[in-house]
């Protein structure tokens, strides 16, 4: 990228400029020379944009960021005096400016060069904040040195580095970097980029700009954030390709949408007629079975409706891809495309094989994005050497694997799944080579797979001495419990070339700090310390996440999130791009519902209407900046005068103090609210950049605050500040490395908001549930991403007891959830959060609760046929249409669901299924562990997914039985319900023809129940149809139980009614 000083054009030569932000001339004045809107660069900007940045921008210059002096004939702006400003004073004026300048460097000099007495060594020279360097800058590692000896470089253009074994490192320098960052990078940079398109752009030079239509928002801040997708443009701009918008909000036709609400509102009050009628007519004889399907039936609506209305409002979304390479990453130009650092967590190799976690890294390394803008850090908190070997044989593989795949722009990058692709690998190749060489790739690839298989099985036994690197010390993780922080560049620096001598990403290997007395925060922490290990290394503005097994599958899925992240009006106020999770090998059936395609088809589709989707784990880009505990920065509502005003004017200097008051308030109270940042971006910014800092104590106390909120690193810290991402120029790879292993230590985080307001949030095991809901509190809004072409593939857990238990784990992290401080029962009401998005995220923690009314209402059918009691009264022909329209209701609401969404229907009923399942088993067993959590202190341990492939084919492990507690409860309400249809019908057959009327609703309701547990019978019944004697065991014993009840309430036997044989005979 060029120099400010080369790309700024001098004042003499201005006259034959073209304005730098619409393209024109820059003209005129009235007294014929060159219009110069700014004194001090010389900056060419046309009038028209001189005034608009004057009234709708930031007033000032975007090149050295000098604030506009007014020039003759431009209108005053923000309380500027009445009188026309002359040429001739601006000119007087520059001298000034200039020295006004001079002294804020000054300034920012001065807290550069600020430290205090308490150091945390003397060997870690502080780095040079002066430069701010690109954002395709990367610290090559080039002299081969391990700086600590713990761990050895497996070549020579490879550097290392482990913590110390002395523990905890103290506290360290306290210096700040300058934020004036946009200096230097010259007007060609994506920030000023950014900002010019994000105003609203004028449809001609001399008319009013353009309106946008706003819709109302919910809740405190600003207006509608999708507002760039409604802009009403000129002809003149739409022809401009350049300045279109990146992506556009697709409603969902009328014809398909109205039906469905209509639909809903239909429900909602058949539903209420249904409820009066069931309160009003209750069951004398069954009085306890009445109450509790009531009971039952309340909470049921009470939960649908959570679910239901956060799905009103449904969108699609377009991107342009073409629009965003023209705009940031023209060919034969550098690319201004933004960095990205992508995350990839493990833990268990053994349970996460690594070759699944090798053809992710390999997918990620190969992707279609600048290489420079592109980081891949893996996070090995199992400190497994297996993770460490196969991570180094995967970097030597993709020497070859990245080349190939960007010369035949394959799909997918992931070399297990495309050799394994049963398609015509041949269509639109058109280039004799590529059969050669794609045999060639897969012999390598297979090679590959040999040596990682050897590596697996050599890792299944531990040496007794531990495990030895090849150099011959031992490896620091030996002890898992007990390790120092470290972190191994691969790829992305000197030698980091593919076989055609072209530079690949980075990829470095972390593994954090763990020690006995700590508490790691499992995964949440994890991901914490890549987060700053990344701000450290490469500190690019936005950051990918995905699971080890989750490969991605089109090449072009973070140019697709760029169209949002990086769009002028929309990106600012985008904390994340959220992806569908895709699966491979599941079974053609899906007999689990683990594609979960309503949930990810409808359910965030409708919650993009609002504010946006859920974070669900995997497959999202983040706003490093909304990480970091900020707010969005929402415009403000503009409220209309009211009539005295209009008639009789305001007074500007009541306005005025009114604002300071405001202002004044929004500081004091800015530690009241927890929803609401401790910090504004803009605050910092101008805080640092201002008056504010004359003297050294306001300095202290600012570096003293930061440090606090984010933790004693100063380069950490200076990092934050840097809201377009780079790292400083005058940095040694040394000195990084050492600050990256400090960030990650085990006592980094204490005393600081890491996990409460920064990162990844602590107090669940469903940490992204929790982190997704503190950044739509604060005013983020979330976008869903759903290209043609999955982004990200992954793989499911399709055998029963492992599906059980993730969906476990889910419901374990809601209910703790519930029981936090963080409940959106009652989190966050002075924040941003919209009413609907709050409902959502009320539903996300409170539906394993409806277990318990669950498993209660599918005991009462197989309770009714055993008592032949039963929960409705005889009813009339009135009561009897609600009831048909209820279940009429209920069938269309599905039916116009999976209209407007196109899932089919077959995946529509799975989900049914299993929501039964899971809710009478996983559901259940999370709410009273939960409970167990809060209420006792007893915790329980987090279980890893297995990410195993179906290596033997033919979906193997669909049919591999695991025991599990989870499936005492639905199999004893399978075996209590075929008991009770069986006491029913015998019970009808020996009283008679009258009887056969009433079994019939209960014979309704207990069908009911067998029909959507039959994939669990299925799952038990295993490929060979035979039950599991434990499981027969454990059911036998329960219903028989509950039958010995039965029959203590009401046996099989007839009883018959007549006169007393003893007292007059026989013959009576």
């Amino acid at each position: 990228m060029d120099s400010a000083a080369d790309s700024v054009p001098k004042s003499g030569k201005i006259g034959g400029q073209v304005c730098q932000i619409c393209s024109d001339n820059v003209g005129l004045t009235a007294d014929g020379v060159p219009f110069v809107a700014c004194d001090v660069c010389a900056f060419p900007v046309c009038r028209p944009c001189y005034e608009y940045e004057r009234k709708d921008g930031t007033q000032s210059c975007p090149q050295c960021k000098t604030k506009y002096k007014r020039h003759k004939g431009s209108p005053p702006v923000g309380g500027e005096e009445v009188e026309d400003a002359s040429a001739n004073n601006v000119g007087n004026n520059s001298n000034h400016t200039s020295g006004i300048q001079v002294e804020k460097h000054k300034k920012a000099e001065r807290t550069l060069s600020w430290d205090t007495n308490y150091s945390r060594g003397e060997d870690m020279a502080p780095p040079n904040y002066d430069k701010e360097v690109p954002l395709n800058h990367i610290p090559y590692l080039t002299n081969g040195s391990t700086v600590s000896g713990e761990l050895s470089a497996a070549s020579p253009a490879r550097i290392s580095m482990a913590s110390p074994d002395s523990g905890i490192r103290g506290k360290g320098n306290i210096r700040l970097v300058d934020p004036a960052r946009e200096f230097g990078s010259g007007f060609g940079n994506v920030a000023w980029k950014e900002r010019i398109d994000g105003w609203k752009i004028k449809p001609e030079k001399n008319a009013v700009p353009m309106s946008v239509s706003n819709a109302p928002s919910e809740g405190r801040g600003g207006g509608d954030y999708d507002a760039s997708t409604d802009v009403v443009m000129d002809d003149s701009i739409l022809n401009d390709e350049a300045r279109q918008p990146l992506s556009r909000k697709v409603s969902i036709p009328s014809s398909r949408i109205n039906p469905y609400r209509m639909v809903i509102v239909l429900r909602l009050i058949i539903l209420s007629i249904f409820l009066h009628y069931r309160i009003t007519n209750p069951v004398p004889n069954a009085y306890a079975l009445w109450l509790i399907s009531v009971i039952c039936e309340i909470w049921f609506a009470f939960s649908w409706i959570l679910d239901q209305f956060p799905k009103w409002l449904p969108v699609n979304r377009e991107t342009y891809l073409d629009r965003l390479a023209l705009r940031y990453d023209r060919e034969g130009e550098t690319s201004q495309l933004a960095a990205v650092d992508i995350f990839v967590s493990t833990v268990d190799p053994l349970k996460e094989p690594p070759l699944v976690t090798a053809n992710t890294v390999l997918s990620i390394l190969a992707v279609d994005y600048p290489v420079d803008k592109v980081s891949c850090y893996v996070s090995d908190d199992g400190a497994a050497m297996l993770t460490f070997e196969a991570l180094s044989e995967t970097s030597e593989f993709a020497r070859k694997w990245v080349p190939f795949c960007k010369k035949y722009n394959i799909e997918p990058r992931a070399p297990e799944w495309y050799f394994s692709q049963k398609i015509d690998y041949l269509k639109d190749k058109v280039e004799p080579a590529f059969v050669k060489e794609r045999r060639a790739m897969k012999r390598e690839y297979e090679e590959f797979k040999v040596r990682i298989n050897g590596l697996v099985a050599k890792a299944q036994k531990v040496p007794d001495e531990g495990w030895v690197m090849q150099d011959g010390t031992p490896w620091p993780g030996n002890n898992t419990r007990d390790h120092p922080g470290m972190i191994q560049v691969f790829l992305g620096h000197s030698g980091g070339l593919d076989s055609d001598g072209n530079e690949l990403p980075r990829l470095v290997y972390v593994s954090r700090e763990k020690r006995p007395g700590f508490q790691h925060h499992k995964k949440a922490g994890a991901m914490n310390a890549l987060v700053r290990v990344s701000a450290v290394l490469t500190n690019g503005p936005f950051l990918l996440n995905l699971d080890c097994d989750h490969y991605i599958n089109n090449s072009r899925a973070l140019r697709e999130a760029m169209c949002f992240m990086m769009d002028p009006n929309l990106g600012k106020s985008v904390c994340y791009v959220q992806f569908p999770q895709r699966f491979d090998g599941i079974d053609r059936n899906d007999r689990y519902a683990n594609r979960n395609t309503v949930f990810f088809d409808i359910n965030l589709r409708g919650l993009d209407g609002i504010q946006g989707p859920v974070y669900v784990g995997t497959g999202c880009v983040f706003n490093r900046t909304a990480l970091y505990g900020y707010e969005p920065p929402l415009k403000p509502k503009h409220k209309k005068p009211g009539l005295f005003s209009s008639c009789f004017g305001g007074s500007r200097k009541k306005s005025s103090k009114s604002s300071k008051k405001d202002s004044s308030k929004k500081k004091s109270g800015k530690n009241v609210n927890s929803t609401v940042p401790i910090y504004n971006l803009e605050d910092i910014e101008e805080g640092v950049e201002g008056a504010g800092f004359n003297d050294e104590n306001a300095l202290l106390m600012s570096q003293m605050t930061l440090e606090k909120r984010f933790g004693q690193s100063a380069v950490f810290v200076a990092s934050t500040l840097m809201e377009n991402g780079g790292v400083p120029q005058s940095a040694t790879p040394e000195s990084l490395l050492k600050e990256a292993i400090h960030v990650i230590s085990c006592g980094y985080e204490d005393k600081s908001d890491w996990g409460s307001e920064i990162g990844w949030i602590y107090g669940s095991v469903t940490e992204d549930i929790l982190t997704g809901f503190k950044m739509h509190a604060r005013g983020w809004r979330s976008i869903y991403c759903m290209p043609k072409r999955p982004a990200f593939k992954g793989s499911a857990p399709i055998n029963l007891s492992d599906r059980l238990n993730q969906v476990l784990r889910w419901a374990l992290g809601s209910v703790e959830i519930l029981f936090s401080r963080h409940c959106p029962i009652w989190y966050g009401y002075g924040g941003r959060l919209k009413w609907l998005e709050r409902f959502a995220y009320i539903n996300t923690t409170i539906y394993p609760i409806t277990a318990i009314p669950l498993l209660a209402y599918c005991t009462l059918p197989a309770v009714c046929l055993l008592t032949g009691k039963f929960i409705i009264p005889q009813i009339s022909n009135i009561a009897s249409i609600w009831f048909i329209s209820l279940f009429l209701s209920i069938f269309a609401t599905g039916i116009l669901e999976m209209r407007w969404s196109g899932v089919g229907i077959d995946e529509w009923w799975r989900n049914e299924q299993f929501w039964v399942i899971g809710g009478v088993s996983a559901h259940l067993f999370a709410v009273f562990q939960g409970l167990l959590k809060v209420l006792a202190g007893i915790d329980t341990n987090f279980t890893v997914t297995s990410k195993a492939s179906d290596e033997d084919g033919d979906f193997a492990e669909l049919y591999m039985f695991k025991w599990t507690t989870l499936l005492i409860p639905p199999t004893t309400l399978l075996i209590i319900n075929l008991v009770g249809v069986v006491a029913g019908v015998s019970y009808a057959i020996n009283s008679g023809y009258q009887s056969w009327g009433p079994l019939f609703g209960k014979l309704f309701f207990a069908f009911w129940v067998i029909i959507h547990l039959y994939p669990f019978l299925k799952g038990l019944m295993g490929r060979q149809n035979r039950m599991p004697t434990i499981v027969v065991v454990w059911a036998i014993l329960l219903a028989s139980i509950f039958s010995l009840l039965w029959v203590r309430i009401d046996p099989f036997t007839t009883q018959v009614t007549g006169p007393d044989v003893e007292q007059c005979g026989i013959n009576c």
